[in-house]
């Protein structure tokens, strides 16, 4: 009894901490998590089979292991964006060594490249969920038709005045197709009959948007799962090739639930909070509940009524940095300067700064859910975990 009054102390102190950190989560214009990237693995498809039939399954092959900053985000990413929402631009850089603390940075170089008014569509590829629907992989992809949602027979721009509705999703891919499906080739195996194209490589890089969120205009239905809830993501590029929504017995369907990398920039997490956008980690590194994540302890406030820009660069130090500003640009080059002008003119109360924890992990050598040593910084999710894993002990020693 006495130690559990011991834990039930330490479960208060560790709410206190929760509470208080519940009533600094505010609005920023900058958002940044250091420390990122780590050591780890996750498993690809390796066979589908039978993929319109009610038997429809999926191997998975040996796991991929992934290091270095950033990881595993360091692999190549298909842009996801979900309504409302209407896009304006996007552009994608890369640069050979770029750190948001070095001067001697060298500059950004524009890879791709969306504009609606100009219609100019360099190195993307629009697709969406629009083919036939599978019992374990769910919606197929398809080229996108002009307004991004229906189905095109050859790759189509997304036409200027675009307006996703809430639910509707389009993808933006490069423009480089993958090679035959196979486990060994460069994009891995992926479902059938589907338009298939490398997403966006490269260890340091930089997503840019231009966009309007406004409020949804449509009536709210059941059949409506994100009603009036916006977002722009990142994903591992095999997710959307293999089966970006698998059914609840088909996640091995997909790469996502064993760890291959997921990046919110822009998120509306609920109804409750419409008018907020968080920025979240859906990887391994330091936390067992993917689908929470690890999100930012504060938020960028959803502008229903004006043109947003921003965007989120991954630089070669393990330094993530999602933005909001109208200094954003869409130049061919943009060097050091610009960015730091652009992140020096936020306020530092609009800046808010985490890092993820640091992660030592080797290869398994037993069926443990990992292989990784865990250092944790304190942040909203640790605190949970906290909570509920003081829950659990006070429950055990209770029976």
């Amino acid at each position: 009894m006495v130690q559990a009054l011991d834990i039930l102390a330490s479960l208060f102190a560790v709410a206190t901490v929760a509470a208080q950190s519940s009533n600094q989560v505010q609005s920023y214009n900058l958002i940044e998590f250091g420390n990122v990237g780590f050591t780890g693995s996750y498993t690809n498809v390796k066979k589908i089979s039978d993929a319109e039939e009610d038997s429809c399954s999926c191997t998975v092959g040996d796991r991929v292991w992934f290091s270095g900053d950033n990881a595993p985000l360091n692999e190549a990413l298909s842009v996801h964006l979900r309504g409302p929402l209407s896009l304006s631009k996007f552009a994608f850089y890369t640069s050979p060594s770029f750190d948001i603390n070095d001067s001697s940075s060298t500059s950004w170089s524009r890879e791709a490249y969306y504009d609606s008014t100009s219609q100019t569509a360099e190195n993307v590829t629009f697709l969406t969920g629009a083919g036939d629907s599978s019992p374990c992989l769910g919606k197929a992809l398809t080229f996108a038709s002009e307004n991004g949602t229906g189905k095109a027979d050859d790759s189509t721009i997304l036409e200027s005045n675009n307006l996703l509705a809430s639910d509707e999703e389009v993808i933006i891919f490069s423009n480089v197709s993958c090679p035959k499906s196979g486990y060994d080739k460069g994009c891995g195996v992926y479902r059938s009959g589907i338009p298939a194209y490398y997403g966006f490589e490269g260890d340091t890089k930089m997503f840019l948007f231009e966009f309007t969120m406004p409020t949804a205009t449509e009536k709210n239905s059941s059949s409506i799962d994100y009603y009036d809830m916006p977002a722009i993501w990142l994903l591992n590029d095999h997710i959307p090739r293999t089966a970006q929504y698998p059914s609840s017995s088909s996640s091995n369907c997909s790469c996502w639930a064993s760890g291959c990398g997921e990046f919110d920039i822009f998120e509306v997490m609920n109804g409750t909070e419409k008018n907020h956008l968080y920025s979240t980690f859906h990887t391994f590194q330091g936390i067992e509940d993917l689908g929470t994540g690890i999100q930012a302890g504060g938020y960028i406030a959803r502008d229903t009524s004006a043109t947003m820009k921003g965007g989120v660069l991954f630089d070669s130090s393990g330094n993530t940095v999602v933005f909001m500003s109208n200094d954003t640009v869409f130049d061919s080059s943009i060097d050091y300067d610009t960015i730091n002008t652009l992140i020096s003119n936020i306020d530092d109360d609009e800046t808010y700064s985490t890092e993820l924890a640091t992660i030592s992990a080797t290869a398994p050598t037993s069926t443990s859910k990992s292989g990784a040593a865990i250092m944790i910084k304190p942040s909203a999710g640790t605190i949970r975990y906290l909570l509920l894993s003081a829950l659990m002990s006070v429950f055990n020693l209770m029976v």
